[in-house]
């Protein structure tokens, strides 16, 4: 039996400028969990800061919802990590989901981690955990497929309802103590 293969041919140009050595000079990820401002946070796609991560969408989604999770400190691999930031790290997945699930009625969730350039990592050097939501019979196979991503709602209106959501469930979190 002969197996077929899909071909993402324009992958090598990525992979050539790799081995050029071209890389940004300033790491996206360290940026976006050091902006201070509003206008600042919007302008990376920043979802919200805990202690020791940032949630921020993806700018180059696999679909609509696509969110990174990475630490704030520049970290490139899970064994750097203290145990705070370990358990920070699924509580803000854990929170992304809970959010995705609400905003985008996502069905699914392929979260994962590549590490180290041979294995995918875009940002070699900056740990960061990918929550893509997935629905039943979505077109996942379009971007292999067609160099094409299938991204059904403009960034920045996702980016407003996301924020809204997430401080609506952070609302309804926080007791009142006087019962109202």
């Amino acid at each position: 039996m002969q197996s077929k293969a899909l071909y993402a041919p324009w992958r090598m140009d990525y992979i050539r400028s790799l081995a050029r050595g071209e890389a940004p000079s300033r790491c996206f990820l360290c940026d976006a969990a050091a902006a201070e401002s509003d206008v600042d946070r919007g302008q990376r796609l920043v979802l919200w800061r805990s202690e020791f991560m940032v949630v921020m969408m993806n700018a180059f989604p696999y679909t609509n919802g696509h969110l990174l999770v990475s630490p704030a400190a520049h970290k490139a691999d899970l064994e750097e990590f203290t145990l705070e930031e370990s358990l920070d790290l699924t509580i803000q997945t854990t929170e992304a989901i809970r959010l995705l699930k609400r905003a985008v009625s996502a069905q699914g969730f392929n979260v994962g981690i590549n590490i180290s350039r041979c294995a995918g990592a875009g940002v070699p050097g900056h740990l960061h955990q990918h929550v893509v939501p997935r629905w039943a019979g979505d077109m996942n196979f379009m971007h292999v497929v067609g160099e094409v991503s299938v991204v059904p709602e403009a960034i920045s209106r996702l980016y407003t309802t996301l924020l809204n959501i997430r401080a609506e469930l952070t609302r309804r979190e926080v007791p009142n103590p006087t019962g109202e």
